[in-house]
């Protein structure tokens, strides 16, 4: 699996910040702007402690599977033909103590937990469910303490295609509880307290399309820390996506995780992240990185990134750590998708450390050693060889070879920060669209301030018709460039447009 290291702002760090006071009166891009309407609220998404009932008894042509014979599931499944219907009674069902004893499903089988059910790995298997057979059905079982190793997932580990996982309970497993294949729908489940992700959507050696998470709690993973493991290993999320191509992510629950809530990473593309709660994790609600074409809206987002931002701001760092981060990631119409943008809006964003970055590193492209995406290159360009010198330097390769965070349309999103709250003097308090002076291969054509020109006033980037309630500071071209509303709005950034700020009002 391709691991990367999540690239901030370090390279060639600009000068110490001036932070620049803001009036704390009410401010508007014109007079007769109206404030955008208030985004309702999200309803959430209670799983874990409310997992619905399986069926008390065995359904109609069900094969039943006992508690008190070790290995019960995994024998009837071998014994019984695809298309079976397996209920699982109420107890603890064990496999043999062979750490790589698992249950390998045939085409279209169906596993269903009656009430107290649970599949438990005892510290002992690596995995629950694994091999390549198709459109098999997980549903009411509890699935935990099963000991996969870094990168690999315990429920469907070979990330076949079709399966569907609902009203689940994935927990206390390292690794990643589940992995994804194409079409796999995660409805209503409890992704809690693994070691690593919640779920790890990744195929290797092929793209993930029409992905559904539905309705799920998604809580408390990456329990081992991976991020200190290795640092910068990008490696760990509630929800992890390489290379999948659509997913609707709605109605979910993603709190408290050690890390960053979801994270998509990689030439990810058309995405519907809709109607969740991401509240109180340790880092981003949501980093959406060198990928494309996302609509982003509805979700309610509170209470994040106060560990991992204020932890990078007592170390100085002067990087606009933020809640939503957009890193290399932006609208491309020619790569199809519902959208050709990146579209955020309606959405409420309340006391995070931050709010929304939109980032690129001028020295991370196709063949760049400062390109932390393992040898990936950009969907435009299929040979990744032909970025190099000279050809990188002219049209087309000299855009087609570079990640760009472009076409992203921020509007009507309730930005609302109260320090007091937060528990912050600075730092905490910004909207940014920025990039680093680049300077690295010597032979990079995007040296210099080339890339912070471009994503700050001609890659179309937009915030306009928002609400700010609370002290924001505006970030624009360079970490050093720290600017109040009125500055944020005038020429040369002319940014929120038809936007109300009420700096007092947070607090």
């Amino acid at each position: 699996m391709r691991i990367k290291r999540r690239h901030w702002a370090s390279v060639a760090a600009p000068a110490a910040l001036a932070l620049l006071a803001v009036t704390g009166c009410d401010s508007t891009s014109d007079a007769g702007a109206k404030p955008a309407a208030t985004p309702s609220p999200t309803p959430v998404a209670r799983v874990c402690a409310q997992p619905a009932a399986g069926p008390a008894k065995a359904p109609a042509g069900a094969v039943t599977v006992d508690p008190e014979v070790v290995g019960d599931l995994a024998a009837k499944t071998r014994s019984n033909p695809p298309n079976t219907t397996f209920w699982l009674r109420p107890g603890k069902h064990r496999l043999d103590p062979d750490r790589y004893a698992q249950v390998i499903p045939k085409e279209g089988n169906r596993y269903l937990g009656a009430p107290g059910a649970v599949l438990d790995g005892r510290k002992k298997n690596q995995y629950a469910f694994g091999g390549g057979a198709r459109h098999v059905t997980i549903g009411h079982l509890t699935v935990q303490r099963f000991v996969a190793p870094p990168d690999e997932g315990v429920v469907n580990h070979d990330s076949a295609d079709g399966w569907v996982i609902e009203h689940a309970t994935i927990q206390d497993n390292s690794g990643a509880g589940l992995m994804a294949g194409a079409h796999q729908q995660v409805r209503a489940s409890c992704l809690r307290g693994n070691g690593q992700y919640g779920m790890n959507a990744y195929k290797g050696g092929g793209r993930i399309s029409g992905l559904v998470v539905e309705g799920n709690e998604i809580v408390g993973n990456n329990t081992d820390d991976w991020e200190r493991r290795r640092e910068g290993c990008g490696c760990t999320g509630g929800i992890k996506f390489w290379a999948v191509d659509g997913a609707d992510v709605r109605g979910n629950w993603v709190h408290d995780n050690r890390g960053t809530g979801l994270w998509a990473d990689t030439n990810n593309n058309d995405f519907r992240i809709e109607n969740n709660v991401l509240e109180d994790n340790d880092g981003a609600a949501l980093i959406y990185e060198t990928s494309y074409n996302a609509v982003i809206r509805g979700n309610t987002i509170r209470r994040n990134n106060w560990v991992e931002g204020r932890r990078q701001a007592e170390r100085g760092d002067n990087f606009p750590f933020a809640t939503v981060y957009l890193s290399e990631s932006g609208g491309e119409p020619r790569i199809k998708a519902r959208t050709d943008k990146i579209e955020i809006y309606r959405n409420v964003l309340e006391n995070n450390w931050s709010g929304i970055t939109l980032w690129e590193n001028a020295d991370r492209f196709c063949n760049s050693p400062a390109n932390t995406s393992s040898g990936d290159c950009t969907l435009l360009v299929k040979d990744t060889d032909r970025c190099a010198e000279p050809a990188i330097a002219k049209a087309p390769l000299y855009a087609d070879c570079r990640w760009k965070t472009q076409r992203v349309d921020i509007h009507d999103n309730r930005f609302v920060l109260d320090k007091s709250v937060v528990k912050c003097a600075a730092k905490c308090d910004r909207m940014a669209v920025l990039a680093n002076y680049g300077t690295y291969p010597d032979w990079s054509p995007y040296q210099g301030e080339r890339v912070s020109e471009a994503i700050t006033r001609k890659q179309h980037n937009r915030w306009h018709d928002n609400v700010y309630v609370g002290p924001w500071t505006f970030v624009a071209h360079d970490p050093s460039q720290v600017l109040d509303f009125g500055r944020w709005q005038a020429t040369p950034y002319r940014q929120d447009a038809g936007s109300t700020l009420r700096a007092r009002d947070g607090g």
